[in-house]
């Protein structure tokens, strides 16, 4: 791993917690993590930390992607889609993506 990926590691672990496992065990957030299931308002802090410290606009991130029940209008979530339906078509949202841009400067996914 190159230092950057480290701090970034390091910075959203700081700001959300690990997943609890089977035996309520706390994981640790790793590269490869899903942020999905994170609570909104640490994925949020954790994603303003990341901006202010690498410098990366997100303004071209499409968040629909990564969180496509939220994006969904609300005439179409009330009566034609389930939300399982809609969540499955997602992308995952991972800390290495954001690693990954941070080393290249800008944001590299949809």
């Amino acid at each position: 791993m190159t230092a950057i990926t480290d701090e970034v590691l390091s910075l959203f672990r700081e700001e959300i917690p690990g997943y609890l496992d089977r035996h309520w065990k706390e994981i640790p957030l790793e590269l490869n993590s899903d942020l999905f299931d994170c609570p909104r308002d640490d994925l949020e802090d954790a994603i303003g930390k990341y901006k202010e410290r690498f410098s990366i606009s997100l303004d071209n991130l499409n968040w629909s992607l990564y969180f496509p029940w939220e994006y969904t209008p609300r005439l179409q979530r009330w009566f034609k889609l389930k939300r399982d339906d809609v969540e499955f078509s997602r992308l995952p949202l991972t800390v290495r993506m954001f690693a990954e841009s941070a080393e290249a400067g800008k944001w590299l996914y949809g």
